[in-house]
This record gives structure tokens, sequence and C-alpha cells, in this order.
């Protein structure tokens, strides 16, 4: 269970804390409308189709430049603090670390009284206009879903005596969503934490603060958890705010308790993603309708593993809305370690998530967490990130107030800022897309406890704060679905080819366009929209490898089909003896299907046979223009910029199937480049964080007949540019 990081808390600031809890004991707080207040909590239907019919769906503003190359970092300030003395160090130092961009957290956690939070207001104004005056930019973190009393436990709370009891979320077996104490890092012992359901009043409360946010000459807003959090209770949320919701939206009741064999709880599964996602979409546009060029990252802790079917939050539905995107919490292995204790299978399962979040935050900015224990183990993680197309927010993990190490943010921060153009505004030359399919995902059984986060389950000695509670079901490789889609990712990974995530909610033939070959790894779940665009993708021309048992055997909400959604693609039927293997050409384009779970297998075994199968179709179709000669365990992401194709390495070659000492061994490898016809070499430049300066230095091309080569060592992370003209 990942309970750390973005929605941790690095501290607690008390201020304030005194008057919010005498206030909620004498009841002076704010109360809110309940539900017979008009438009109090609005059904998803009726919401989707006002926000399908607003002109502003169709003028909403592009993401602005300086979050499309954000470097950020945390600041904070105390409540006591004055600008001059206090403010504008922290400002300083920041900008002297090449940070672009400030996120701010400050004591928006805890309950705050109106008097407080104007007050406070004030104190974020000041801020934001000096770091205006430095030339960086300032995004307020603001927890969307819970709500911290400091000292909450013994003394007055909002939960026990303000608006949470009557707000708080609910398990489907009726119990609160509130806990105290040392549970999760971010909850100090003698505090309580109350999770508050997105349908009830808290909605209008939480809205009128974000406007009040907007207000203060913010960038952006940071919304945290906006999640069914699932430390205390799980499956929430069942209060009647929820139910009532539910009710409107499909017409069903809540489901009675958790049975993915019943069709009510699984629509209530996807029903929760739904509903969130316009949580998220109420917050930007709150936002907006104070300053319209305010834009919105919400902080999601969910990847590409199970966590989102347990928590509801899905990043992948956010994908096509403008004007709020993603800051994903991508977690390493240990809150105490980082990723020091990783195997080589590990570090595919954090190329995997990148890629999953630089994938479901479309053509938006992809933020992402880059956390950190020591300077090389960061830098490793960081340059992984960058590989993806993420925008890095460096901390030390588990907190997220310091940095892991100064010089090593300021080198590898200096070294984005020389090299963004590369980095955020070449596009991927990838012809080779891997499908997440969040259905699959959410309804391929059998379901277990684990959440796949990683490969390696079992906790190394003397290590603390493992991901994993360290039962082997904790592993991706025991997901039928997950494994299957992480093995297939370590399969292209280990071959050299490029390669990007493609996300299914609201999947068009546009998403598609640029793939030659689309594999689809264990596919069980789709809906007939999404199964008619693969359809047309395979009949215009392009091949899909199809894996697992059961393909497209399941409807979008886990119900068994009569006939397979693809089966004209397959070339086979539900009655027909399902095939070990088959080629099957249809329209244009060509169906590989393989029976097995080829990509789980290759996950644990890392074995030549079950990799081929997979490859096997994507080199047919696929002939790849740029090829890496080298360890297995190289990283190569590729994409163009004008005449400048882009090649990145991340090198991992430590690291092996059992857990070793973390260090970097420098490898040498050979980057092969189809020279275009009609076009010439004209120069190759190496850039790396791991040399003296960012600068591009040339390098040694060797050109023969029709290819390009350049033979160079690799430390962790370098940058190769060849242009042709």
């Amino acid at each position: 269970m990942s309970v750390r990081g973005g929605f941790s808390r690095r501290r607690l600031l008390r201020t304030g804390l005194a008057a919010g809890g005498a206030a909620l004991a004498a009841g002076l707080l704010p109360r809110i409308p309940g539900p017979d207040a008009p438009d109090a909590v609005p059904g998803w239907a009726a919401a989707a189709a006002r926000l399908a019919a607003s002109p502003a769906r169709t003028s909403l503003p592009a993401f602005p430049e300086w979050s499309r190359y954000a470097r950020l970092a945390d600041g904070t300030f105390d409540e006591d603090a004055d600008p001059a003395h206090d403010m504008q160090p922290v400002i300083a130092s920041l900008k002297a670390q090449n940070v672009s961009v400030i996120e701010l957290d400050t004591i928006l956690s805890n309950w705050l009284t109106e008097d407080a939070f104007q007050q406070h207001m004030g104190k974020v104004k000041s801020f934001v206009e000096l770091a205006h005056r430095a030339g960086l930019r300032v995004v307020m973190y603001y927890p969307s879903l819970e709500v911290i009393s400091v000292g909450g436990e013994n003394g007055p709370s909002f939960y026990k005596n303000g608006d949470g009891g009557a707000w708080v979320q609910r398990s489907l077996d009726g119990r609160p969503n509130v806990f105290y104490g040392s549970l999760v890092v971010w909850v100090d012992p003698g505090d309580e934490s109350c999770w508050v359901s997105p349908n009830s009043p808290w909605r209008d409360f939480y809205l009128g603060r974000i406007k009040a946010l907007a207000g203060t000459g913010l960038d952006a807003i940071w919304p945290d958890v906006p999640i069914y959090f699932d430390g205390a209770v799980s499956w929430c949320d069942a209060s009647s705010w929820a139910a009532d919701a539910f009710r409107a939206d499909t017409g069903l009741a809540l489901p009675p308790k958790v049975d993915f064999g019943s069709s009510v709880f699984r629509r209530y599964v996807e029903w929760r993603h739904r509903n969130l996602l316009r949580w998220q979409l109420d917050i930007a546009a709150a936002g907006r309708s104070v300053n319209p060029d305010l834009v919105t990252f919400v902080e999601t802790v969910s990847m590409d593993y199970q966590y989102a079917t347990t928590i509801g939050l899905d990043g992948a539905y956010l994908r096509g809305a403008e004007g709020v995107s993603q800051v994903w919490e991508v977690d390493i292995l240990a809150n105490h370690d980082g990723m020091r204790h990783a195997t080589a299978t590990d570090w595919t399962c954090l190329i995997s998530m990148y890629k999953y979040a630089r994938a479901a935050s479309g053509t938006k900015p992809a933020w992402a967490f880059s956390y950190g224990w020591k300077a090389d183990d960061a830098s490793l993680v960081m340059a992984e990130l960058l590989a993806a197309g993420c925008n890095p927010y460096e901390v030390k993990s588990p907190y997220k107030n310091d940095t892991t190490d100064r010089s090593m943010r300021t080198r590898m921060y200096g070294f984005v800022a020389a090299n963004q153009a590369k980095l955020f505004d070449a596009a991927s030359s990838a012809v080779v897309g891997v499908y997440h399919s969040s259905a699959s995902r959410d309804f391929v059984g059998p379901f277990n406890s684990g959440t796949g986060m990683y490969a390696n389950a079992r906790k190394p000695s003397g290590v603390k704060d493992w991901w994993s509670v360290g039962t082997p079901d904790d592993s991706c490789a025991r997901q039928p679905w997950l494994g299957e889609f992480r093995g297939t990712v370590k399969a292209l990974v280990y071959a050299h080819i490029p390669f990007d995530t493609v996300t299914s909610p609201g999947l068009t033939a546009a998403d598609l366009s640029r793939f030659r070959v689309l594999l689809l790894p264990n596919l069980q779940a789709v809906s007939d929209d999404e199964a008619a665009v693969l359809r047309a993708f395979v009949a215009g021309g392009g091949t899909v490898v199809i894996t697992g048992p059961a393909p497209t055997a399941l409807d979008q909400l886990g119900a068994a089909r009569s006939e397979y959604a693809l089966s004209d693609v397959l070339g086979f039927r539900k009655a027909d003896p399902l095939p070990v293997s088959r080629r099957n050409s249809f329209g244009a384009g060509t169906c590989w299907y393989v029976k097995s779970l080829a990509g789980q297998s290759y996950l644990v075994n890392t074995d030549r046979a079950s990799a081929e199968s997979l490859l096997e179709p994507v080199r047919a179709a696929a002939p790849a223009a740029v090829t890496l000669g080298g360890d297995q365990r190289v990283h190569m992401e590729v994409s163009r910029l004008g005449e400048d194709t882009v090649v990145q390495l991340v090198n991992f070659t430590n690291f092996g199937d059992t857990p070793a000492a973390f260090r970097t061994v420098p490898t040498v490898c050979t980057v092969s480049l189809a020279v275009p016809a009609g076009k010439r070499v004209v120069s190759a430049t190496v850039s790396s964080p791991d040399a003296a300066s960012p600068a591009p230095q040339p390098a040694a091309v060797r050109v023969t007949g029709a290819t390009a080569a350049v033979e160079l060592t690799v430390a962790q992370y370098s940058l190769l540019t060849v242009t042709f003209g």
C-alpha cells in the first residue's frame, strides 16, 4: 500500500491550531448548506452534460510555457515569517539551485477558521510577489479531501466537533474514514486525519477557498489527495452523500460489500473514477473562474498499478481535460533507502510508472516526484524521469521539505535548464505503443491484496519502511494483468525498442495514428467504442499483439461478453478452440495472438523465448531507425526536434536479479542511426549532468553507407543529439 510522499506531510505547522480547535469546540466555524441547498451535490451525468455544453470547454487556455519547462522544489514559511528576512532567503536559495517553480506548502492541511485563512492569504500573496520579482513561479499545495486537526485525538477536532462527522467518507460497512496518530508519516501522534466526501457540502466550502487562493496571484493550484484513502478503512465512499450521487448517476443503490462478482459493485468501482474526475474538474474550474490564466496540477499517487482500483483515482481519466494536469507521485522502494536495494526489474517498473505518467497527462506537462535518499540514487531516478518526458520535483524521501542533496539538485536542474527544448519540446519517435487498459486493471482477477508497485516484495535486511509488507502477493509479478503489462515494458526496454504507453480512457483514433504496432497485454475488458478504435487501427494497416487467455472477453465493467469484442480481428470466436498462437490478417493490418502470459513470464524469468513471442511482431512491422549496441540494462528513448534526433540513455547496469550495493558503473554503448534519404550528418553532440558542464560536447560519428554510429560512455545519463541536414 502506497501511503507516502506527495500527500505526506513534511512537517505540520501548528500556527492557528489553538484558534481552530477552540472554534471547533464552540461551533463557531462556518457551516455549509446541506443537501437541500440548490446545486449542492450535482450528479456526474448532469455535471458532465453542463461541462460538454459550456463554451469554455473549447476555449480553455493552453498550458503556459513556464509550466512546460518547470523544475520544481518545495518552499514554505512560518506564520510569523517576515517577507524580507524569512521569505526572501527561501526564494533566493531555491533560485540558486536552478529551481523555476516553487511548490508552496504551509498550513492549509490543517482546519483553519475563516479569519485565520484570510490572514494567511495575505502571507501567501506576499510570498508570491517576492517570488515573481525573482523570476520564479508559485504553485500552492492544498489537500482536497483530507483535514488534519493538530492535537485532535485528545482535544477538539474537525471530525468530533466540526462538520467532519457529517461529511466524512464511510466504508461500505459504514465505518468513518478518520484516524489518529502514526498510521502514516504525515500525521503526527495525537493528531487527527479526517477524510471527507467530495459529494458532501465540503465541496462548496473547498471550492470557495480555491477561489480565494486564485486571487492571491498564484500561478497554479496543487490539490492533493483527491482519493478514497484506504489507510484506516477501505472501499470508501459509502456516505449518504455518495449514495445519493451514485443513485443519481446510475439509478442504483450502493453495493453492500466488496464483491467483484457483482455487477453493481463493479459499476461502483468505475463510478468512483468518474466521481473523482468530476471533483478535479470542479477544482480547476473554480480557480479559473477567478483567474483565467490559473492552471491546476492534481497530485496523483495512483500510477499504472493496482492502487487506482482501491482508492478510486485513475489519473488517465484526466488526460483530455485542458487547464488541469497532474503532479505524479512516483514512489520508490523504501522511505529511507530510495532505490538503493532495487533489482534491474524494479528499475523497469520505475520506467513503466514514469512512462505511464507521461502518457496519462496527454499533451500537457507531466510533473512528477523525483525521490531520492542519497545523491547518486536520486540522480539516477531523475534521469529516468527526464527520459520519460516528465518535469522533476526533486525531494528527499519520505518528506518533501528538503532536497536529497543541494549540489546534486543544482547540477541536475542546471542540466535540465540547458537542455529543456530537447527534453520537453522534442516529439517522441516511437512507433510502438503499449496499451494500458484501466478496465482490465480493475476487473481482471484473481484479486489479491497487493498493489504491484514493484517486483521485489521481499524486504531487505536492515531496511525500514519498505514499499511492501513483504508478502509475495504484493509483487506485480503475481498480478495477471499488471504482470503482463510490466513484463511487456521490460521486454521492450531490454530490447532497446523505444515505445510509448497508451492509456485507455477516452481512446480515439488520433491517439493511435503515429503507431505501427500496439501491444495489448492481457487485454480482457474493453468497451464497444474502444474495440471499434482498435479494430479500425488494424484495418487501416496497424499491427496489434494481444496476449492472454481471454482476449477482449469482458466489457468495460468486467461482465462476460457472449463473444470476443475483437473476434473478427483475432480470427477466432469463443466457440472455437483457443489457439496457442495465431497470426491473422485483418483489412490492411495484422493481429498476432499469444495465449500465454509471455510478458509475465519475462518479468519473472527474463527468458528469451517469452520476449521473442512479443518482439517478433514488433520487429517485423516496425524495423528500428535507431538501435543500441550495449548492455540490455541501458534504457533508450528517441525523439525528434527539427532536424535533430535526440537519444537519451539511462544506465542501470549495476543492477541484477537480486539487490546489490548501489554504485554507478559506466558502460560503453554504440548508437546506430539510419541516415534519412537525401540527408547527411551535420553534427553530433553529447550532454550529460554527469559531466563537468551541461553544455553539449562534440561526439565522433562514423558513417558507413546509410548508417551513422556514435560510440559513447554512459555514467548514469547521457543525451546524444545527431543533426541531419
